[in-house]
């Protein structure tokens, strides 16, 4: 190779690396915080060890390191419909299962329920664990059942999943929904009240936009997508519009970019959802490829790209869905990679400061602002 092409190749490959380094650097200093994996599912199996690492799946305590992630929501899901009651033991069974998952790894996390919970644990050396709930269906249609997770730590609820429940709207996921109640009903609202009441934040991933619009006329604190693209750059009915992305950014909120690839790879080929549900059903298909197409790590960071643009930098920030997506970009195969997208962003002219929102520092914002929100309904004569 002639010595001016070794040169520019030299070059690049230093680039590369600085800005690899740089990103590595960046992740040191800021708090970095994955709003949604469903790692849940995984340690329900008694023979699965968070702290190992593994070479399947995407999230463990090594990587989570490695990636240097400080904070990460495992996400509690029950496949819908259920039956009444199911979702009052399901929910039970994994907040127990993450809370003996932290006991045993003491060591190397902690549990957090608070912004401040988050920055102490990282303060202790350790990874902050919280508990998101997936669907409403989880509450069994009871605001007392909601409570009870609240008191053991839920600290957001994703309105639904990939059916409407009996009070709110989906999205649907892989296969179009017609609507069944237009948004919320009054049920759905008193769900929001209380949400707000306890500090818990609304989650809009999966919810339909009737939903959404009928969330951002009732809550009185910020709204967040803690698993959510952008339609404009992909177009799935589980990614938002522009229009929902700067009105959850009006709220105060927060929208946490999705990693599949089949909601943020426009060219992604179609879901046959009956092999998805056979690929849900084994974990030994987690060990091979769903599928052969092969989605390019610069696509996700387009996503990015968009939302920054579109709603700034005090709006955006992390969601993977890791752990519980069977397809993500090349180069970011599981939590330890985070790095990689961090670079790429510094690629592409992002500020460090910036990026420091997106990485966590939005998340935290958002809930600080849902425990204001409600120590202030909590005081008669104050407003949120």
């Amino acid at each position: 190779m002639p010595a001016g092409r070794s040169a520019v190749k030299m070059n690049k490959m230093n680039t590369h690396d600085d800005l690899l380094q740089q990103a590595r650097a960046l992740h040191r200093r800021a708090i970095v915080i994955d709003t949604h994996c469903d790692t849940t599912q995984r340690l329900l199996d008694p023979n699965w060890n968070l702290a190992q690492r593994h070479d399947d799946g995407h999230v463990d305590i090594p990587r989570l390191r490695e990636g240097g992630v400080d904070a990460v929501f495992f996400a509690i899901f029950a496949s819908p419909p259920l039956e009444h009651g199911a979702g009052l033991a399901a929910t039970r069974r994994q907040i127990n299962v993450i809370e003996s998952t932290i006991e045993r790894h003491g060591e190397f996390i902690d549990c957090a329920t608070t912004a401040g919970e988050v920055r102490q644990a990282i303060l202790n050396g350790k990874i902050a664990i919280l508990i998101g709930l997936e669907g409403g269906y989880l509450i069994d249609d009871s605001l007392d059942h909601l409570r009870e997770y609240h008191q053991r730590g839920a600290t957001y609820l994703t309105l639904t999943h990939g059916l409407h429940t009996t009070w709110a709207d989906s999205s649907g996921v892989h296969e179009p929904l017609m609507p069944l109640h237009g948004g919320l009903t009054p049920f759905g609202n008193d769900v929001i009240r209380e949400l707000n009441r306890l500090g818990m934040m609304v989650d809009i991933s999966h919810a339909s936009e009737g939903t959404v619009r009928d969330v951002l006329e009732i809550s009185v604190a910020p709204i967040i997508a803690t698993h959510s693209s952008c339609f404009a750059v992909s177009p799935h009915r589980r990614n938002l519009s522009d229009e929902l992305f700067q009105a959850v950014a009006k709220t105060g909120g927060v929208v946490q970019i999705n990693f599949a690839s089949a909601f943020v790879d426009p060219e992604f080929p179609p879901i046959d959802v009956k092999a998805l549900k056979a690929f849900r059903a084994s974990r030994e298909a987690k060990k091979k490829p769903f599928m052969n197409h092969v989605t390019p790590l610069s696509i996700l960071a387009d996503h990015f790209e968009h939302a920054l643009k579109l709603v700034g930098p005090d709006h955006v920030g992390i969601g993977s869905d890791f752990d519980g997506v069977f397809a993500v970009p090349q180069g970011m195969e599981d939590c330890s990679k985070l790095p990689y997208l961090t670079a790429e962003l510094l690629r592409r002219g992002h500020k460090e400061d910036d990026l420091v929102k997106v990485l966590g520092g939005n998340v935290l914002r958002v809930m600080d602002a849902c425990t204001d929100v409600a120590r202030c309904l909590a005081s008669p004569g104050r407003r949120p």
